[in-house]
């Protein structure tokens, strides 16, 4: 009796087991690093260095956000007392039905919740204006007017 001879065949097959594994482990990782990594770096913005405005023939219109978040309007009928985000919305939104082309600005104090200042964007925004510029003040030279940058 003849015995045949097998031959062994080659298995060519890698084990991706632990490649799974250390797929695993670092997607873990760039899960839990991913949320510190996205938290932002304390800033100081109502100091900026940007050119002022050109000179227009109507005053912009302003609202100022104090300490405490109140708004105030500089062309409402009382400047110096807050103003309501109702009546803020329909007296700006009038203003720039008659002059489409007048800057918008917001002036905050620097101190004041940035929920707040972004609140007066919104408003200002609902109300028509097509950009709304920051005030800023010239870190380089402090007893100069305020100046603004368009956001």
């Amino acid at each position: 009796m003849l015995k045949k001879r097998r031959s062994k065949k080659l298995v060519a097959e890698i084990n991706v087991v632990p490649y799974i594994d250390v797929m695993l482990v670092l997607l873990v990782i760039f899960i839990v690093t991913a949320p510190l990594l996205q938290q932002g770096v304390a800033v100081d913005l109502p100091s900026a260095s940007a050119k002022a405005l050109p000179a227009a023939e109507k005053e912009p219109i302003i609202v100022s956000v104090d300490v405490k978040g109140n708004y105030y309007l500089n062309i409402s009928d009382s400047p110096q007392l807050p103003i309501e985000k109702d009546p803020l919305s329909l007296r700006v939104s009038a203003e720039l039905k008659r002059s489409p082309q007048r800057k918008v600005l917001v002036k905050a104090d620097k101190s004041v919740n940035y929920g707040k200042v972004v609140g007066a964007m919104v408003i200002l925004q609902q109300s028509g204006a097509p950009s709304v510029g920051l005030v800023t003040q010239d870190d380089s030279k402090i007893n100069h007017a305020p100046k603004s940058s368009n956001v």
